[in-house]
This record gives structure tokens, sequence and C-alpha cells, in this order.
């Protein structure tokens, strides 16, 4: 089912692959700017009934109202059952373990006798997350934005998801259930562009410092639009996932795992990159087995249909770590021999799974790592959604009066190499006569 793309006797540096492509799923952010502009304009001169008139026209469904009653967010908790939530629970106190983990400290440097800087991390004080509702409810998506930005110590979160025909226009209850169990209260029925830019300018809520979470390519654009005027995460592009395998990798295992990323959407990417092209017709066989018993076939075969799935052969694993390295997928699954030695290899992938009992379904929901993860190849520059996310780094400098004439000399070169003399004299004017 994978075409394959045959790149056997090319090798790096031998043969400049420095320019290899691996085709992706083509999603033009930039076509729907035009349109997203225009809610996102409606929004900011308009008013809570702007936005449920948005709803209405966007998603077929008109709320009740943007905020969920409190009550609603109860009855989602007691709806739910008793699995739900020992597995949420659970999803949600391994990510809530990597994240204090990940804390930095307060860091104290002394640059010179009677100087020093303290970098300080400090939480966003205000924080909008967005939380998917288009083909399913994602309830591990609440919890992967709200543990990190809590560890972080965020007072003041909201969520916004989409408002959901089966839960009378408020959202999954899911996702209300997910919420109420982690302590936020306050949601918002609405989603797409109109959420995005709801939160940014506080029309029927308080404004926000930051809205993290993916979405659809309007939550992306209306990111991309509104980017300086509010923090943003990222933005998310269609799910993907790489698997760097060798003659040694169970094919059931790699089928399955293709399987389960293109699951989310039509134009999720599959890639498999392999020294073995018995693994490819393995891989492929398998696939066109477990298809059939899937849910979601014709949106599976889809995904792996298209230009942005394949099966990628190359003649030594050097070579695939290097187009592995290339691509910058979001997810790296590594089934080879020491798998864990070529991980070390890997410099650009949104998270890395080692070893055949390490598949991406365990990173989505309780791993302990976050599924809030660089598409698109911006793997090779950003990383994904922590509790550094919700924190700024502040640097206090506190100098003496020695400390500071100690450098006045050298502030004086370079001020005035700069042609920036009221920058020197703000130093000459506390000494008085002179230094």
């Amino acid at each position: 089912m994978l075409r394959t793309w045959d790149l056997s006797g090319l090798n790096w540096p031998t043969n400049n692959l420095s320019e290899l492509s691996v085709p992706r799923s083509a999603i033009d952010v930039e076509a729907v700017l035009p349109q997203t502009q225009e809610i996102i304009n409606q929004v900011r001169d308009g008013d809570e009934k702007t936005i449920l008139s948005l709803t209405e026209k966007f998603d077929q469904i008109r709320p009740r109202g943007l905020r969920v009653p409190k009550a609603e967010i109860e009855s989602a908790v007691s709806s739910v059952s008793k699995e739900f939530r020992e597995a949420l629970i659970n999803s949600a106190n391994r990510v809530r373990l990597v994240s204090e983990k990940q804390l930095r400290s307060e860091v104290i440097v002394e640059v010179t006798s009677g100087g020093k800087i303290t970098s300080k991390w400090i939480p966003i004080e205000r924080v909008g997350l967005y939380v998917p509702g288009g083909r399913a409810a994602y309830p591990s998506s609440v919890v992967m934005n709200v543990v990190p930005a809590q560890v972080a110590g965020v007072t003041s979160l909201m969520i916004m998801s989409p408002p959901n025909r089966d839960n009378n226009g408020w959202p999954a209850k899911p996702i209300l259930a997910a919420a109420g169990l982690l302590g936020v209260e306050e949601i918002y029925a609405v989603g797409g562009a109109q959420a995005i830019a709801m939160a940014t300018f506080g029309i029927g809520c308080n404004r926000v410092n930051l809205i993290t979470g993916p979405g659809n390519i309007y939550v992306t654009a209306a990111k991309r639009a509104l980017a300086g005027q509010v923090g943003i995460d990222s933005e998310a592009g269609p799910t993907e996932v790489v698997i760097l395998a060798d003659e040694t990798a169970n094919p059931k295992f790699v089928a399955a795992d293709l399987i389960s990323q293109a699951e989310h959407d039509v134009v999720a990417a599959a890639v498999l990159i392999t020294t073995s092209r018995e693994l490819i017709d393995n891989v492929n066989s398998e696939i066109a087995t477990q298809v059939g018993e899937t849910k979601h076939k014709d949106r599976i075969i889809a995904a792996l249909s298209g230009l942005q799935s394949m099966a990628i052969i190359v003649d030594s694993l050097q070579n695939a770590i290097f187009v592995t390295n290339q691509y910058a997928a979001e997810h790296l699954e590594i089934q080879t021999r020491d798998a864990a030695n070529i991980a070390k290899q890997i410099k650009n992938a949104g998270a890395i799974f080692i070893g055949d009992y390490t598949p991406v379904s365990l990173g989505d929901y309780l791993a302990g790592s976050n599924h809030v993860l660089p598409t698109g190849g911006c793997a090779c520059h950003s990383s994904g959604l922590s509790v550094e996310t919700f924190l700024k780094l502040v640097n206090i400098v506190e100098y003496t009066k020695g400390a500071l004439a100690g450098s006045a000399q050298d502030i004086e070169v370079l001020a005035l190499s700069e042609d920036l003399p009221a920058h020197w004299a703000a130093i000459y004017q506390r000494f008085n006569q002179g230094i």
C-alpha cells in the first residue's frame, strides 16, 4: 500500500542529499488567511453575539452561551466511567511528574565582585488552551495543555473547544470531564479562528497572554495572523510519523504504528525509512491485513495512499539517519538493532520513541511526554509543548557602586563606538567628578 521511494545508490556526503525534500501534505495556510483575517476583524470589532453567530455559521449549532456553566462541567465529570477517570488521572500524573522534573531552578551568577545576575523563571499570568473537537473529542489534549501550565504556576487558565451537537452545543463531554477532573472551570464553547481571536482581544472573556494547543487550518492561520498580539506555541500542521527500521523490525508492529498515525486524518503522513526491501514488502502485506480490521478504513487508506506517505529504501543506517534528520518528523520511532544508540544520532524530531515496545500511541496518552509537537519540519528549530512553554525567563541585574565603577571603562569604549554618548553619560553622572 505504501509507495516506495528508492534512494539506494545515493550516499551522504558523496551525493548532495542536503537538497533532499521528502514530500509533505500540501496545507496552504496562506490561502485561508484572507478569510481568517475577516473572522478576526469581526470578532475584534464585535461582541459575544458576533462570536455566537460565527459559531453557528461554521459549526451549524448555536450554543446557549459562550462560557460553559459549572453545572455542565460537573455533569460531564459524573457521566464518564470509572475507567475513564482512572486512565485520565494516570495520564495526568505521568505528565505532571515529567513536567515537575523539567522545571528549572533560579540561577544566581556572580559576574564580578559586587555584580550579580539572577535568572528567574516566571509563569505567564493567563493562558488560553485550545482543544480541538472536529472528527473526535480529545480529552488527552486537555491533559497535555493543562498539566504543564499548572506545574509552571499559571494561575489563570481558560479552555476553548468547539460546540458539540451531541452535548447540546457545549464542548464534548469527555473534554469537559477532563477539564473538570483537572480543576479547570473556565471553558468556552467556541472553536476555529473565532476562538483564537476571542482570547486574543478579550471578547466575552478576559484576554490572554499566550495561546497553546493544536487545531485545524483556520486555527493555525489565526495564530499566524495574531502572533505578536498574543503569544503562541506553534503552528500545528498535519500529524506525521517516521519509522526508522532495519531488517530486525517486526513488520506487524511497524504496520500497526503507521496505521495508527494515518487514522488521524486523510492528510496524515506515515513514512517508513529502512535498509530492508523485504521489510517494506512485509509491512505492506501487514497493512493490507490490518486495515481491514480498522474502524476508519477509508480515512486510513487515503492517508497511506497520499503523496505524503511512503517507504524510503536506503543503503545504510547512516543514510537512513541522514534522511530522518532532514525530514524532522513530529514523531520518530526507531525499530532497529541498538535503537538507543541510533537515537543519539538524531538531531531533528519532535519526540523519539525507542524500540519495539515504545509506540507513538504510548506517547499520545500515557508515556508522560507531551503529544503537542512541532510538525511540517519545524522540529529542526522548535520543541514540543512543555512546562517551559508557560514560563518566561527574566534576568534580574544587581550591581554595587564599586562593581559599576569597575565596569565603567569598558562601557565607555563600547557606548562611544556605537555613537551613543548618552549611554556613557548615564554611567558618568553617577560618579560626579569622575570615576
